[in-house]
This record gives C-alpha cells, sequence and structure tokens, in this order.
C-alpha cells in the first residue's frame, strides 16, 4: 500500500543527490541551513521583544534606520563577496595562486575604501533621512548610529567571499549563531530594562560587530593557510592581463546592485516616506514573517554560486543543467508547503507573535509569499547569470524592473501595504522570470556546442 508513494520519494531522492556537484551544495548548505534555522528561530524571538518594546512605529522607524544605511552602503559598494568568489575560484582553478590572493586583497581595499565613503554619506545624509522617512524629529544621530554598521562590516564581504571559496561554511554558521544570540541576549536586556530604540540599536551593533571580526579573521586565517604568510604582500599588478574583466565584473555587479536598491532593497524606506512609520512598521512585520518561507533556501545561492563557477570553468554544462533542475525541485519541495501553511494560519501567528495590533500584517504577508515563492524555486537564477558570465544581463532586467516599479509606488500608495507588496511580488516575478530565459537559451547553447 505504501510501495507507490515510497517508490515516489525515492525517485525524487536519486534526482537531487544524484551528482557530485549537487551534494556538495547540500553538504556546504546544511551547515548555512541548520544556522539559519536557529538565527531565524532566535530572530522571531527578537522581533517579539522589539515589538512589544517599539510598538508599531518605532519598529517602522528601526527598520527605515536599516534600510537607509544599507542603501547607501550598498550604493558604495560593489558586491565584493561575489567578485572574489567568481575570480578567486577562477584562479585557484587554474593554479594562479598570486593571482587568486591579489583579488582578495584588492576586494578588501575596494570594500574598505567603499565603507569609508559610505559613513560620510550617512553623517551628512542623516538630516535628510529623518525628514524622509522619519515621524520623528531630532533622531539624527540615531541614524549616524546605526550607520556605523558600515564602518564595523570594514571587510566582512571579501572576507565572507573567502569562506565560500574554501568552503568554510561550518565555521561560518557557528559565527551566524554567536551572533544572534548575542543580539537577542542584548534585546532581552533591553526589553527588562526599559530601554528604547537607542539601546535596541546598540544590541544589533554587538552581534554584528562579533560576526564580522570573527569572519574577517577566520578569512585571514585561511588565507595565510592557502597562499602562505606574505599573500597581503602580492602585488595588484599580477592581475594586470584581467584588468579589463574584473573591472567590467566589479562595476556591471555594483550598478545591478544600485538597481536593487531602488527597486527592492530600499522596500522599507519606500513604504516609510509614503505611509508613515506605523504602516512601516505592519510591513516590516510582514517582510520578517516571509523569513519564514526563505529560512532553508537563502543559504543556496552562496553555496551553489562557487559550485556553478567551478562546473562552468571545467565546461561540464550537464553538470550544470543537473544543478539547476536539481535545485528548483529541492526548492520547492519546501517552498510550496510552507508557502500554503502561511496563507492558512499567518494570521494566527502574527497575532500571537507580535499581537493584535499588528494584524494588518496578514495581507501584505499573504500576497508577498506570491512572490517569494517564485524567487525560491529559481534561486539560483542570479548566480547562473554571473557564473555565466553575463554580469550585465541582471543589471539590464533589473533595471527595467525597477523603472517599472518606481512607476507603479506612485499607483499602488493608496492601497497601502497591500499595494507595496503587490508591486513588490510583480518585481520578483518580472525580473526572475527574464533571467530564468536567457540562463535556458544560454545553456541550451553551451550543450548544444559541446554535443557538437
Amino acid at each position: 500500500m505504501l510501495r507507490t508513494p515510497l517508490d515516489k520519494l525515492n525517485k525524487i531522492y536519486l534526482r537531487v543527490f544524484d551528482s557530485e556537484f549537487m551534494r556538495r551544495i547540500l553538504r556546504n548548505s546544511s551547515y548555512l541551513v541548520s544556522a539559519t534555522v536557529v538565527t531565524a528561530g532566535i530572530g522571531f524571538v527578537q522581533n517579539i521583544f522589539q515589538a512589544r518594546v517599539l510598538l508599531a512605529p518605532g519598529v517602522g522607524l528601526l527598520a527605515a534606520m536599516a534600510a537607509f544605511t544599507n542603501v547607501i552602503n550598498r550604493f558604495t559598494a560593489f558586491r565584493i563577496d561575489e567578485l572574489v568568489v567568481k575570480y578567486v575560484r577562477l584562479y585557484v582553478e587554474r593554479k594562479e595562486p598570486q593571482k587568486a590572493a591579489a583579488v582578495y586583497k584588492l576586494a578588501a581595499m575596494l570594500e574598505g575604501g567603499g565603507a569609508l565613503v559610505a559613513f560620510a554619506l550617512i553623517y551628512i545624509l542623516a538630516p535628510l533621512g529623518v525628514q524622509l522617512f522619519s515621524d520623528q524629529s531630532g533622531v539624527e544621530m540615531l541614524f549616524v548610529l546605526y550607520g556605523s554598521l558600515v564602518l564595523i562590516n570594514l571587510a566582512y564581504d571579501s572576507s565572507d567571499g573567502i569562506l565560500q571559496v574554501f568552503n568554510r561554511f561550518d565555521a561560518k554558521s557557528v559565527i551566524d549563531v554567536c551572533q544572534s544570540m548575542v543580539r537577542l541576549g542584548l534585546t532581552v536586556w533591553v526589553f527588562f530594562t526599559g530601554g528604547g530604540l537607542m539601546q535596541m540599536i546598540l544590541a544589533e551593533l554587538a552581534g554584528r560587530l562579533l560576526r564580522s571580526l570573527a569572519v574577517t579573521v577566520l578569512a585571514l586565517r585561511t588565507a595565510k593557510r592557502e597562499w602562505g604568510a606574505g599573500w597581503w604582500r602580492t602585488p595588484i599588478s599580477v592581475l594586470q592581463s584581467d584588468r579589463r574583466s574584473l573591472l567590467t565584473f566589479a562595476f556591471s555587479t555594483n550598478l545591478s546592485a544600485t538597481v536593487s536598491l531602488v527597486a527592492k532593497d530600499s522596500e522599507d524606506l519606500w513604504v516609510n516616506a509614503f505611509l508613515g512609520n506605523a504602516s512601516g512598521g505592519i510591513y516590516s512585520v510582514a517582510r520578517s514573517l516571509i523569513g519564514l518561507l526563505q529560512i532553508p533556501i537563502s543559504p543556496l545561492p552562496s553555496t551553489t554560486y562557487p559550485e556553478l563557477s567551478r562546473a562552468v570553468a571545467q565546461d561540464n554544462w550537464k553538470a550544470v543543467r543537473g544543478v539547476l533542475r536539481r535545485g528548483s525541485l529541492l526548492a520547492a519541495l519546501y517552498s510550496l508547503p510552507v508557502g500554503v501553511l502561511l496563507v492558512l494560519f499567518g494570521r494566527n501567528v502574527i497575532e500571537l507573535m507580535q499581537g493584535p495590533d499588528f494584524l494588518p500584517a496578514y495581507a501584505p504577508l499573504v500576497i508577498l509569499a506570491i512572490g517569494y515563492t517564485v524567487v525560491n524555486l529559481f534561486y539560483w537564477s542570479r548566480a547562473a547569470l554571473l557564473a555565466f558570465n553575463r554580469p550585465v544581463y541582471p543589471t539590464l532586467v533589473n533595471f527595467a524592473g525597477m523603472i517599472l516599479k518606481v512607476i507603479g509606488v506612485f499607483l499602488v500608495a493608496p492601497y497601502g501595504a497591500v499595494g507595496f507588496a503587490a508591486l513588490l511580488s510583480g518585481y520578483y516575478i518580472f525580473t526572475v522570470g527574464l533571467s530564468v530565459l536567457r540562463i535556458n537559451q544560454d545553456l541550451r547553447h553551451h550543450l548544444a556546442s559541446a554535443a557538437a
């Protein structure tokens, strides 16, 4: 009686795990998924305490500060971790350790310089941020205080890229859990001692500082082990022959990040600017709960990208196709049932965790679940485009989506948080859909060339 269902499950298992590339991705992802589950649980508990202390307007203001800092930081950054993974992995495969070391050195220098510029911009633009995104006056220094996060993460992304290249996902997972526990512990302390928004910000920064220091130290030790104690003295000039490729990749991914800032990463800023901090708090709760849908999926791009880069460097296009198909199948096994559960029980979860005042977050949550399910099913779309050496294509797609979304903001603002949720889901469906079409075309072309 059970034979047929068990046979189907066995076939699905074999389809997902029958390649070394996929087993390596799943092994590395298991560390991050375990950490993500734990940190997500810790984060949800932390959100409960934050909501009790700050209420909806305070939650919205905190989300606006975080988005304000992230937008400016990303504007001056170059998605350094992607640059490190792409080129350090390439040079490791080619047995060119000097070039690999030089890429890490260059990436750290670019990231550090960008962080300093970002903090200067945050300090200068804080009054404008308060004017646009805060219902309270006189909180400029709180914006600056939160903005010090960019200095804390002075070399975090480049170091994180090194850990991805050399499969140090186990250590990175431990670090993520530890920093989440520190943030939760300090948040609970703020709750019981009657603290406010400033203390909540300090709790956030303390955890981030722990994470940044630990990841950077671990990356430096990994670099020393791989390339020797004097790796940091490797001259940048060894990359002279690859300068054009490196610069094109860096600036195209930076431009793509800038476009994404306007289109999706500044979502909390748009909502707080048009609807106020109370609605911003409601929308922030919906976006935090959608994290349940992303828990095991969010680590997959960072573990899939190195393997796709490896397969492309080896011209193993059948392996690439297998990774993409199996990745979508694996994502569907989690995303589809969890999406249904969010729709059915989201209202109960919101009332239990944040209280009845946050129940208006349910409708945006349902709409966001649709868009994020599509993102999950094709979580590999950006990683595949970068591995295929198409860093400009996602920029163009995101730019088109950004134009449509900015126009849409003025149309959906009267519909409140529900309208913004529909606009974000539509943006994801549009951009991911075009990216997947491009990937399929490229993959068919490479498979045909390999077969010829």
